[in-house]
């Protein structure tokens, strides 16, 4: 009895080709796409794991330092305001003559907050302010240019809205810093593949990532948790500086 193989005609033999041998090109490509997509993966996970590790670090830090922080958000919003105003002053002068003077003196900006006879509601407001003030406090973005303005904006605003405002303009504002400010988090979001011509996106996106695993490293912060045999020790020198600097501020603060 013969096979059933030996009934096929000659020309519809075929013998199977190993993958390799039929498409080298596309394996090889395959091959490059699979090391760069782990070499991204392993960047992502060093860098969510300094990240992690610095934001704790730096979280542990503005709890023993939150007066301080604030306060010196609330003086530094303050003299910027006094030297517009003196600013203003000056060009005023101008435009009337050297002769002109100026009736009333140069008024003292100051931040008053709006009374709430209710105990519950002031509580309130003060744990809203203070809450998304550390949130978004500049320091936070003092390597980052472009975030450090947004957040100087930002907490400018909210010391407004908490001195003149009511609780529930505070609340929406709480609200738009912790949901609508993408400045607000350090997570990485993930990125949807798209895979172009010889792996132009991936090495694009490592590229990317390694810049920013250098600024995360870059950080002082960082660099106290890796140099410094007791990190904590960095508190008392920040605790000094904010010391020296509210001193400063509350001089500059003082008369208009």
């Amino acid at each position: 009895m013969c096979s059933c193989l030996e009934k096929v005609p000659e020309l519809c033999r075929y013998e199977l080709i190993p993958m390799s041998e039929k498409h080298p090109s596309k394996l090889n490509e395959t091959s490059e796409q699979e090391t760069l997509q782990a070499q991204l993966e392993s960047l992502t996970k060093e860098l969510e794991a300094i990240l992690l590790k610095t934001g704790n670090f730096e979280n542990i830090l503005r709890t023993h330092l939150e007066n301080a922080l604030i306060e010196e958000q609330e003086l530094t919003v303050l003299y910027k305001q006094q030297k517009a105003a003196k600013k203003e002053k000056r060009l005023l002068q101008k435009k009337r003559g050297k002769n002109y003077r100026e009736i009333d003196g140069l008024q003292t900006i100051t931040i008053k907050k709006t009374p709430i006879t209710n105990p519950e509601e002031q509580q309130e407001k003060k744990r809203l302010y203070r809450e998304a003030m550390l949130h978004v406090h500049p320091d936070k973005f003092s390597m980052q240019a472009d975030k450090l303005d947004l957040a100087t904006t930002i907490t400018t605003k909210l010391i407004a809205i908490y001195s003149n405002g009511d609780l529930e303009t505070l609340r929406a504002f709480h609200a738009h810093i912790f949901q609508g400010t993408d400045l607000l988090t350090d997570h990485i979001v993930p990125q949807k593949e798209i895979i172009l011509p010889k792996n132009n996106y991936l090495l694009l996106e490592i590229q990317k990532m390694a810049m920013r695993l250098e600024e995360a490293k870059n950080k002082h912060t960082y660099k106290v948790l890796m140099d410094y045999e007791d990190p904590m020790i960095f508190l008392e020198e920040l605790k000094a500086y904010y010391e020296d600097r509210l001193l400063k501020l509350r001089k500059r603060t003082r008369k208009g």
